[in-house]
């Protein structure tokens, strides 16, 4: 079984969630509040540390304000035609 944590995919979810939040002027406290989380949590979801669920992807895009399908197709394109679950 394929590591999923540090793949090419897991990666480019990570990058994208990071540059959508700083496109939308947000800082990590600020993304915490609109999530009513603590802002560790979003830390280790952009460090990597925690995978993000689909279900995740869509409360983020709604709370930072993108197009989960926009980010879905970047890790399609990222993630390994062989990639195994």
């Amino acid at each position: 079984m394929a590591k999923t944590i540090r793949t090419n995919g897991q990666l480019a979810l990570v990058r994208a969630l990071v540059d959508a939040r700083k496109s939308a002027g947000l800082g990590q406290d600020d993304l915490a509040d609109r999530l009513k989380c603590h802002q560790s949590l979003v830390a280790r979801l952009e460090s990597g540390e925690r995978r993000v669920d689909v279900v995740e992807l869509v409360v983020l895009a709604r709370a930072i304000g993108f197009d989960p399908f926009e980010v879905l197709a970047i890790v399609e394109a990222a993630t390994e035609p062989d990639h195994r679950i």
